[in-house]
Parts: C-alpha cells; structure tokens; sequence
C-alpha cells in the first residue's frame, strides 16, 4: 500500500483536498475532510488503471469497489485532474506493483454499462438508447425528480423558491414564449412524464400531444391525463419524432430531448418540425449544449456515454441555431439558463440522497450511484460553464412577418 500512496501522491500531489481511504487502512489527505474516497477492494485500482481518467473512476464507484462518503461534491473536485491523466512508464511500472501483473487484465465492467447495437441513431437503436435511460423505475424517478416528473432544467426566480415552484415556472415561461393560447394544438417532442402537455391544457386550454420513445413515461403520462381530467385535449403516446405525421400543429415544444437527436441528424429534426407547423407557427427547442472550447460531454467512451445517456451529443448553440435556419426556421430569441440548470441537478441529488435507502431497494445500489454520480458531476459542469443550456424560439416564416411583438415579455 505504501506503493498505492506513493502512486497517488505521484499522479495527484499532496495537497489533497479530501482524503483518499484505503482497504488496509491506509490513508492520505486531511484528517478532518469535507469526503473521503474509500477504496474497498483491489478491483478499484485495477479498473483505474486499465481505463484511466472519468471511465475507470466510474466503473469503480458504480460496481461498489470504490465510495464516496461525505460531500460528494467535494470528492468531485479531483475529477479535474483525471480526464487528462497519462502514466509515464515509472508511473506504470508503479501500478504493476500495486495491482500486480495480472491486474492490468481489465475487468468485466458492470452491466449497467450501455451496449447499443445497429446504425449511430437509427429509429431502433435510438428507441433502445432511450429506454437504457428512461426505462428504470417511475418510482425511482419520483423520488428524484419530486412531485412534477420534470427531468429537464427549471427556471429559479430565486434559489429558495423550491424545485416544483421552479419547474412550474420553467413550463409557463414555454408557453408564453410560444404564445400559446385557448383552441391552440401543440406538440411536445420528447414529452417525458407529460409535464409540459399537462401545465399547457390546464394553464393555456391548448389541445395537445406528447411524444416519447420511453414505455414507462407513456404509462405515467397516460395516467396523469386520466387523474387530471384531460383525456379530451391531451394525448401522449410512444412515437419516433421522425413519424409524427398529423400536422400542422400551432406550436411545438421541445424540451430535454435535443441531446439525444445527434448532429448527423439536427437537419432531419428541423426539418420534419418546420414541416409540422404552419406560416407563423413557433417552435421552442429546449437543449444542453456546450461552449466552443468544450468537447462533448457525452463524447464516446466517456462515463456519461456508457452509462447515463448512450448516444448522445451535445452541440453549440451557435451550431444550433445556424441549423435552425438552415431548416427555413427564423431565429428570434436565444436563452442562457445554465446557472438554473445547476441549481436543479443540486435539488435532483438532494432528493436521490435524501431516498437512498429507497432509492437503491427500487433500482438497486449500481444503478443509484449512476444517478448519484452523474447529476452531481453535471451540476459541477454548468456552474464551471464546461457545459450549458440554451431556449432557441424560432419560428417557420410567414411573408415577412414573424408573429411577435415588437419588444416580447418573456
């Protein structure tokens, strides 16, 4: 173990800001640390070593090998250090004394990892992405997300004002961006749990549409319209984007699903959007997206790819809109909520945190890690700004007239 530290030391200096516990009893760090790493078995080290950086971590905490206890924020602040990790020849020669020869042999990784087959998003392979993700537990996903289902970024007027306040206000600002009105037929691409559908019948008295690729949401959503009274104006079914085909429709939304379409794809979406609304229709496209000196974060190989969203891409919003465009669309408003998007992924991981117990008896330990994991890595992403979101509302022309006021209260 004396070699594990001299290792650690070596790759991550010693002024750890949390302390690195090892299953001997070995320990390096603070005495008193805001978290610890507990590494509980030798099979950590070697998924650390045979996949370096987020990967090998990931696999570690997902499989049980490797914890965080305390503040796992805190325990985050090393992750800036291992995308970039490259051990020289005396530092590998250090690990093979540490797991030894045979522990450069990488590891079955855990089953939670996705393994997607068929054509980079075909409808199939898509429908399977989304279920990896979206087809765990309703019951899980309650526990986090709260009362609304809501799994995209919420609107905060203030941080105290609580999460399902924040995501009824991120569903109203939609609407009024879109201008919805009594009478009005909308259509929301990647429904989810039927939030936006349900809040814009109720609050708007549109007649509207959900679409998802995901079993589990079409059965809540079905659901929550029967409870709410609203099977005569709203409908949410299992469907590709791609076959949505009973247009024209006066408004579309789209929010949280973008960043599984893929840029191979972005000109197909927009297209077959364009081609669902009407002269002067809008539509409110919803997405994370990433700043120009960023790769993706759902870039291939990485955690997040493997095992949170298989598949998806994030793009820059200045990519985003230059496709909006070239689809016919006319781009009229653009919206930053990436410090909303933090403060939401922190409520999500104090929900999940606050249900563990519950949580892992619903989807088991591996699977809660995974969300664990993810959500507090992602809020760390858009508060350092490695990763946003952006609202883009455009609108398919109508002549020379867009339909908007001339100064837009949003």
């Amino acid at each position: 173990m004396a070699a594990l530290a001299d290792l650690v030391r070596d790759l991550l200096g010693d002024d750890l800001p949390i302390a690195i516990q090892a299953y001997d009893g070995s320990r390096l760090g603070p005495a008193d640390p805001p978290a610890t790493i507990v590494v509980r078995s030798p099979a950590a080290l070697r998924r650390i070593v045979t996949a370096p950086g987020e990967l090998g971590f990931g696999r570690a905490y997902v499989a049980g090998d490797l914890d965080v206890e305390g503040d796992i924020y805190a325990a985050l602040s090393l992750r800036d250090h291992l995308p970039n990790v490259r051990l020289t020849p005396r530092q590998w020669a250090a690990a093979v004394r540490v797991v030894g020869a045979g522990g450069l042999r990488p590891l079955p990784p855990p089953p939670e990892e996705a393994h997607l087959r068929g054509r980079r998003h075909s409808k199939e392979r898509d429908a399977a992405a989304i279920s990896h993700h979206y087809d765990v537990s309703n019951d899980f996903y309650r526990m986090v997300l709260g009362p609304s289902m809501t799994y995209s970024c919420a609107v905060w007027g203030d941080p105290s004002v609580g999460l399902e306040r924040a995501q009824a206000a991120k569903y109203e600002l939609i609407c009024r961006k879109l201008g919805l009105r009594p009478g009005m037929r909308l259509l929301d691409v990647g429904c989810g749990w039927g939030g936006m559908v349900l809040h814009a019948a109720k609050h708007h008295g549109v007649s509207a549409v959900g679409v998802t690729l995901s079993t589990r949401q079409v059965e809540w959503a079905g659901k929550a319209v029967a409870e709410a009274g609203l099977g005569d104006r709203v409908e949410v079914r299992r469907q590709d984007y791609r076959d949505v085909d009973d247009g024209p429709y006066d408004a579309i939304s789209s929010i949280g699903m973008f960043e599984h379409v893929g840029l191979a794809q972005l000109g197909v979406y927009f297209r077959r959007l364009f081609a669902l609304l009407p002269p002067g229709g809008r539509l409110l496209n919803h997405g994370i997206s990433r700043p120009p000196f960023e790769r993706s974060r759902f870039a291939r190989a990485s955690f997040i790819d493997r095992y949170v969203f298989p598949d998806g891409e994030l793009h820059e919003v200045g990519t985003v809109v230059s496709q909006v465009q070239k689809a016919g669309f006319e781009a009229r408003h653009v919206e930053s909520l990436r410090e909303h998007y933090a403060l939401t992924l922190r409520a999500w991981v104090r929900n999940l945190e606050a249900h563990w117990d519950d949580a892992v008896a619903e989807v088991g330990a591996a699977r809660a890690r995974v969300w664990r994991l993810y959500m507090a890595a992602s809020a760390l992403n858009f508060e350092a700004n490695r990763t946003q979101v952006h609202h883009v509302l455009a609108v398919r022309p109508d002549g020379g007239r867009s339909g908007l006021p001339l100064r837009p209260a949003f």
